[in-house]
Formats: C-alpha cells, structure tokens, sequence
C-alpha cells in the first residue's frame, strides 16, 4: 500500500551520474569445488576484497573512515513530519564526544534514502568509541562495512545480503538444500524473475558476505550470485558538474558570459530555448546582443518564424525534431519507462503525459507506476515498494531544510556544518566567502539534482500547457515512472534489477535509464538478457557515462542496449562524455562551459518550484542556481543522462508511426544508426592526437575512425529516422 502522503500544494538537475570504469583484471581466483557449499572460511591468497565479475577478481577497499548504518523500521505513523534519524544519529554521537583542543567532534552524517546513512568519522582516537556509540542507539539495526572501487570515489555499503539466480530446472528441494548447505535464509523473492531471489546469511556478516557471494558462483545449480550492494552516487551528482579545484578560485561559480537578468515569472514560451530541438534560432540569437532574457525571447520567435519560411540551412547540432513533428503524430500511443530518481510527475508539463497502468495484477494504488527506492522484505508483491515517485513528507523536510541552509546561514556556519575536510583544508589559500558561495552552489545543484527523474521525463514526454512551457522530444508519448533512487543517489542491486521486470511487464515500449556508477556484475546482465529475449520490440536505451572515459559504463555497454554519448551545442563531443568502445550514437547532452553560458545547457522540468520548498523563504529575484525561472520550474541541465532520454523520445516518434508494430528492436537500432551522421560535429585537435595515438599502440584498429570512436555512428536525426520508418 502506499504510505506516502500528498503533499499540499503541486509536488514535484541535473544530476550527472557519472559512471565507473570497468577496469580489467586478471582472473586468479581460485575454482571451487562446484558441488560443494560455499564456507565462509577465508580461501583467499591474500587480504584483497573484491568480487568476480566475468570470472575476473573486481578488487574493493574498505573506507576505514565510514561507517554504514542501517535503521530500525520506523512505524508508518512517524513518516509524517517526522525528523530524520540521520539527523537524531548526527546529534547523538556528536554530544559528549570531544577532540583534542576542545569543541565536538564533527561527525558527519550523510543519509541514503530513508533507512540507511554513512558516518564519516573524525581522524581522532575517538573513532572506536564512535563506532561503537553507533551500534548502541535504540533506532540502529546494523554496521555495515563502507567500500570502493579502486581508483574510483564509489560509496559501496555492504548490506547482510546476497541475490541469487538460480538455474530454471532445479525444483524447491534443491534450492533449499543449497540454501541450508550454506547457512543462507532466503529474504525475498525478487517480481518478475522467478529465480530470483535475496538471501541474507544466519552465521556471517560484514566483508565476509563478499566471500560467500563469491564462492556462491561456483555452487551447482547457481548461474550466479552478487552482493545486494547499496550504492550512493552523490559524489556525482551536480547539475554543473563543478570542478572544486577550479571553482574555489574563480569570482564567479558558473561560466557565464551571457548572463540574462530579468528572469520572467510569466508562462512562458521555452521552445527557442530547447536547442537540442532545433539549433538554429539560439545559434543565430547568439551572434547579437542580448542582455535580458525578454529580449532573448524576441530574438528566438523571430528567428523561429524565419527559418519557417526559409528553411536555412545552416549547420545543424540538433536531432531535427521540430522537422520530425511536421510529419508524425509526436509518439502517441507510445509508453516509455523512466527508471531514475525522484519523478513528480504533478509538474504541469508532466501530468498530461503520464501511462495510466492497466495490468491485471496491478496493486491497490498503483497507477503512475511504482517505487522502488526503499527496501523491503516482504513476500506480498504489492509491500515491495510503493505507488508514488514522488517526494515523501520526509524527504520534503531533509531537502527543503538544506535549501534553507544555503539561505539563512552565515558563511561561517555553512562551511561549518558542510564543508568536507578537504574544502576546510582549502582555507589557507581560499577566503571563507569565496568557499561559502561554491558551497551554496553545490548544495542547491544537489538538491536540484534530486530531482533527476523529473528532469529526465521532461525531456522525453513534456507536454506544456497553452504552448508555454518545455516540449519533449516525444509531447504524445506516455511516461511510465519507474522510481530506484533514494536522496543522495542511493540505490540497490537488487531494485534496479526489478524495476527493469517491472517496466516490461507493465507495457513500455521504451526504457530508459540514466544512470550508472551501477557496480557491474553477471547478475545484472543475466536479468538484462531475459528482459530483451522475452521482449523482442522493446528498445532500452542509456547513457554512455559522464568520466571522459574511453569506454561506455554498464548498462549501456550490455548487448542490445543502445548506448548514447553526448554532444554540444556547437557540435564538438561533449568534454565528459564516454565514448569508444560500445558507443553506438550521440545526441545533445549540453555544455554549459562553452561560450553559451547557461544556454548550452538542456533546459527541461525541475522540482523546487513547489510552494511548500519556500515557505519561510522569500523567493530570490536573482538566479541562485542553474534554474531557467525563479523557483526552478525547469532547470538547465547536461549530461549524458539527458542525450539518452533524447534519444529514447526519438524512438518514441518512431515507434508512433509504426502502428502496427512490425518493426523490431534491431530494426528500430539500425534504422536509428544508419539515418545517423556526422554532419556538424567536430573533433579537437587533442580528441585526433588521442585516436592517432591510441591506433599506434593497437588499442584500436585503424578500420575505426576518428569520428566512429568518439561518435559512434554519429548524431541522431529524427526526421530522417521517421522517413525510413514511414517507408
């Protein structure tokens, strides 16, 4: 049942997740025997953590100085206005904790959705007896080991828990004897995968849950086992995507050459704003003089109405898509899954464009999809999750505090109560205001960025009303909201694989999936490979990841998976984005470091525009953060995790003009790959030393060129793709 309640008033960037490099690593672990049970005595060479990921040892490292906490269930009757344990927990080990020289020890909390939290500890003598005033607070279930990939930033907590797949053909008796073999209870079952299942074990806990997934994998009648781990992507998310070391000493936060004053409270008419639509009217109002946004707004209608009548043909960095609509019915019928963050799906341009799920197992409730995000034991499908994407009293209260913060406190107090270790290290050389003000940014930035799933949705299906407001790629398609993360990008293995079930088993047509830093593993691609095998029309689409790394993050690089790079405003490879190996096209992702300032970025809806956000706050007449309006109606955004829902709408469009849907996965992706093309982008002269170079090392054959490697098969073009569709 739903436990969330409505929030008074409408309820509702962006987020960048930045992915992890699957690094290679040379297969050393030991077989097993594979009929036997997996012990949990060490059988390892060495005290290396890792888990086995394609047969090969992915080697972790325990954060010394963290701690995972998992909370006690709360009665559902608390949930409203309640105060946040991971506040209670902060305050708590705080008292009567003191550091040498005087004053409280500073221990920092950070939460993960409602029930679970990371404690940064001090570097003190004090730490142990933290740690253990941790496990003494009533409300405290569990420690739990905090971990991360090598040479990466990853928050890993290691949760009591291991998902299993088991092979099809063994009956319950089996299951239960391997279960029993090795001390193993089972959870839960996971929906929509009938071998599926979370099992927790009855004699180990902590790092040695590593060990026994591991040797799971060997067991017979297992195709594979992974830890549940929870991942926190926060670290990543920034709608900016700030460089701290370069912010701390510019006077201004942002690059923005172009600052437009006078933002307009009115509905307004965004589309000249939304480039990766069409390029052509905000290229051309960039080469005048523009110093209010008003004026911006008549420059880009005039430009608008021009190109109507001439059809210019100037250089084109956009999917084509206002051309696309002239000759399609914008996706009707047509239902894309939005697996992400938070979606509030009440945003005006949203809730026109909502699926209205029809299943005959559909729970009581559920009707804009489901949510994911929180964990749950138990057995009934309709207690595992919950009914609505959207913000919980709760969460309300731990985001809006934040915004608050950012506003009333003193910069002293600010860096106090935020600032990390390295940022107070950064005061003997930074003067406290300047480090102040990137802090504000960069808390607002995340909170904006909570709001992923909105901001995603908007750019595949927004549908504004009265023609003001921002138009998705795909204004008559449906959404589905599909919810996995909890605040501060916290996620579990174990959601992620169901929400996928659950997307296809509820219709969509589309999935996409934003998202990455997933750590990888067989598991996950398994569950991948049945969706895709069961569901031969259903196209998934993502992102190829935010780390300029020279190959695509997972899920993208799984096969049948259409992975999406992204591109510029002027038509260079965006500077974030992955490429190389596993890239099959590009799209406007936006770059707000270019000389377009803010209007490089991809403008699409927010969620701090709410009323209940500002109460007790006057709303700022200046911007505060990368918001088109003064609240954050919509927000400008850029990442690879808007090229994908680009995308995803693209495929909408084409999927509406196959109406009677003859036309299959591979054939959409190659229709996509085929009309794609090169026209307008543009390689750097240090992106062609790079490819020379890495040719010359056989790092990549020479049959690839320099633009397939960081392009794919090049920028999409929508009206080109529905041509061929409509043949």
């Amino acid at each position: 049942m739903n436990h969330k309640r409505t929030v008074s008033g409408i309820l509702l960037a962006s987020s960048i997740f930045a992915f992890t490099n699957i690094f290679p690593f040379t297969a050393n672990y030991s077989k097993l025997n594979p009929t036997a049970s997996a012990q949990t005595t060490e059988t390892k060479t060495d005290n290396q953590l890792f888990y086995i990921y394609k047969g090969q040892r992915i080697p972790l490292t325990q954060q010394k100085d963290t701690v995972g906490v998992e909370f006690k269930a709360l009665p559902k009757t608390r949930i409203r206005g309640a105060s946040p344990l991971y506040l209670q927990l902060e305050k708590d080990l705080q008292t009567g904790t003191r550091v040498r020289g005087g004053g409280n020890s500073q221990v920092k909390v950070q939460p993960l959705g409602e029930n679970y939290a990371v404690v940064t500890l001090p570097s003190t003598p004090n730490a142990n007896l933290i740690k253990n005033k941790i496990q003494n607070q009533k409300y405290v279930k569990a420690s739990l080991p905090v971990l991360t990939r090598v040479n990466t930033q990853d928050t890993i907590v290691l949760p009591n828990e291991i998902v299993i797949n088991f092979k099809s053909k063994i009956d319950s008796s089996e299951k239960e004897s391997i279960l029993k073999q090795n001390n193993l209870e089972i959870v839960r079952p996971l929906r929509f995968f009938p071998n599926l299942y979370i099992v927790k074990s009855t004699t180990a806990s902590g790092t040695s849950i590593l060990n026994i997934a591991n040797q799971l994998n060997q067991v017979k009648g297992i195709n594979s086992a992974a830890p549940n781990f929870l991942q926190s992507i926060s670290k990543s998310i920034d709608i900016s995507q700030q460089n701290e070391d370069r912010d701390f000493n510019n006077q201004s936060i942002y690059k923005q050459d172009r600052e437009i004053s006078n933002l307009s409270n009115r509905k307004t008419d965004y589309l000249g704003l939304q480039w990766h639509l069409n390029s052509i009217p905000l290229k051309q109002c960039l080469q005048q003089q523009i110093n209010s946004f008003d004026s911006l707004q008549n420059c880009l209608q005039q430009q608008t109405a021009k190109n109507k009548q001439s059809k210019s043909t100037s250089s084109r960095t956009d999917l084509r898509v206002t051309e696309a609509w002239e000759n399609s019915n914008g996706g009707k019928g047509v239902v894309v899954a939005v697996i992400d963050s938070l979606i509030q799906w009440n945003h005006p341009d949203l809730r026109n464009s909502l699926y209205k799920v029809e299943a005959a197992d559909k729970c009581p409730g559920e009707e804009y999809g489901w949510d994911f995000s929180e964990p749950s034991y138990s057995n009934k499908p309709c207690e595992i999750g919950d009914s609505d994407t959207r913000m919980s009293p709760l969460e309300l209260n731990i985001l809006r505090r934040k915004l608050h913060h950012t506003f009333k406190l003193s910069d002293k107090e600010l860096i106090k109560r935020y600032a990390s270790p390295r940022m107070k290290q950064k005061l003997d050389s930074v003067n406290e205001k300047r480090l102040a003000n990137y802090l504000r940014q960069k808390i607002r930035s995340q909170i904006g960025s909570e709001f992923h799933g909105t901001l995603v949705s908007g750019v595949i299906a927004a549908k504004p009303q009265n023609q003001k407001g921002m138009w998705g790629v795909a204004p008559n398609a449906k959404i589905l909201p599909v919810r996995v993360f909890g605040l501060n990008g916290s996620i579990f293995t174990s959601s992620y694989i169901e929400a996928v079930g659950y997307a296809a088993n509820r219709g969509a047509d589309v999935i996409n999936l934003s998202l990455g830093s997933m750590v990888p593993t067989d598991l996950e691609e398994l569950a991948f490979s049945q969706i895709l095998q069961q569901n031969p029309k259903l196209v998934i689409v993502a992102s190829s990841g935010n780390s300029n790394y020279g190959r695509v993050a997972y899920p993208s690089g799984y096969n049948g998976v259409l992975s999406v790079g992204a591109s510029n405003l002027f038509g260079d490879r965006a500077p974030y984005s992955n490429h190389g190996k596993g890239l099959d096209v590009v799209a406007p992702g936006g770059d707000m470091t270019t000389e377009a300032g803010w209007l490089g970025g991809i403008p699409t809806t927010g969620g701090t525009w709410i009323d209940t956000f500002w109460r007790g706050l006057a709303f700022p007449k200046s911007r505060w953060s990368n918001v088109v309006d003064y609240k954050g109606k919509y927000w400008w955004t850029q990442g690879t995790s808007f090229s994908s829902p680009a995308v995803a709408g693209v495929v909408a469009l084409m999927k509406g003009e196959d109406t009677e849907g003859k036309l299959n996965r591979l054939q959409l992706i190659d229709i996509l790959k085929s009309t794609a093309d090169y026209k307008g982008l543009n390689l750097t002269e240090q992106e062609q030393k790079i490819y020379r170079n890495l040719v010359e090392k056989g790092e990549i054959s020479a049959s690839v060129s320099d633009k397939q490697y960081f392009f794919g098969s090049g920028l999409i073009n929508a009206e080109a793709a529905l041509r061929v569709v409509k043949k």
